[in-house]
């Protein structure tokens, strides 16, 4: 009988950026006990904008030019239930996770965990700040 896991990584990559703060505030509602947000940028964007500034760049391309990042976030959690809880607020968010455009989500067993939260940060943030 194979054992669960002490916890999962859920792993979102937002295709539009100005959904972050409201994915984040999402997850927070669902029990996300941290959220943490890092800039990323696919292989295939990163491509593109290489490719299209040429070998000897001017300075107006180069400002022309657009980066185009994506947002990364991630959360560990106890168990499946508040991962499913996750998962449905984030397409509250962002859509239909099967549909182009609104971001790749993965849900990752993770074997060990030190310094998991019992409770999200927030609620013992007074206590801690006293």
């Amino acid at each position: 009988m194979m054992q669960k896991p002490p916890a999962y990584m859920v792993l979102l990559v937002v295709d539009k950026m100005e959904l972050c703060d409201a994915v984040m505030e999402a997850w927070r509602r669902a029990g996300a006990p941290g959220i943490t947000l890092l800039e990323s940028s696919g292989l295939h964007r990163r491509k593109a904008l290489r490719d299209d500034l040429g070998l000897m760049p001017s300075l107006d391309a180069l400002m022309a030019s657009q980066e185009y990042t994506h947002r990364t976030l991630f959360t560990v959690v106890p168990d499946e239930a508040l991962v499913q809880r996750i998962v449905q607020a984030t397409e509250e968010i962002v859509g239909d996770l099967n549909e182009p455009y609104t971001g790749i989500l993965v849900v990752l067993p993770v074997l060990q965990v030190y310094g998991l939260r019992k409770r999200p940060y927030w609620e013992g943030k007074a206590e801690a700040d006293e």
